[in-house]
């Protein structure tokens, strides 16, 4: 565990690990994946296990250092993947500037936090504008667009709204959503950990 408790792994994300590769497995063609707040590299490795080239993106360096020791003890150093240290939001404003274009957008951004110039970011107040500047990245034949969420104040639903009411009218599709969370072996139910939303063509 790090001196903040955090393992490197949010469990929990298995699931949609799981349903990234399937969905990059069955597209039959090459797929470009964008995955910002990438943290570890649980969803990059996922990814590139599964074919994909993936463009990882982190503000810690040492977070994107882990994540690419994650890559060399899973196998998958000779994937084609891009490990970049970068202020996310900054990082997608200047791709769309040179015209890089994914096929799959993952996007797992904090609960809250601040940036260099002391401002404060809150994923209530941020997600929407994120969700729009970030859409813009998407390829002409999109596959899906991905957030996550561990914010209480903002529910499953409303998170599907905003990727509906966005992507939906350019990129057609269909979105959904649903909490995700740990079973417990114990009482046979589910620890909520987290919400999910998203857009699949």
């Amino acid at each position: 565990p790090t001196g903040f408790k955090h393992t490197g792994v949010f469990p929990e994300q298995a699931v949609n690990w799981a349903w990234y590769q399937e969905k990059i497995r069955q597209a039959g063609r090459p797929i470009r994946v964008l995955n910002l707040f990438g943290y570890t590299g649980g969803a990059t490795l996922a990814c590139l296990a599964a074919g994909a080239s993936v463009t990882h993106v982190d503000a810690s360096k040492g977070m994107v250092a882990w994540a690419r020791e994650n890559a060399t003890a899973s196998e998958l150093a000779d994937r084609p993947c891009r490990w970049i240290v970068d202020d996310c939001a900054k990082f997608v404003q200047r791709e769309i500037r040179r015209g890089s274009r994914y096929d799959a957008v993952i996007m797992d951004p904090p609960s809250y936090g601040r940036g260099p110039g002391g401002e404060i970011w809150k994923l209530e107040d941020n997600v929407y504008d994120l969700i729009t500047l970030t859409e813009q990245v998407l390829s002409d034949d999109p596959l899906f667009f991905a957030i996550n969420s561990y914010t209480e104040g903002l529910s499953p639903a409303v998170m599907e709204y905003i990727v509906k009411t966005t992507l939906c009218p350019v990129k057609g599709g269909h979105t959904h959503c649903d909490e995700i969370g740990l079973p417990v072996s114990a009482t046979g139910g589910v620890v909520p950990c987290g919400a999910t939303a998203i857009w699949e063509k």
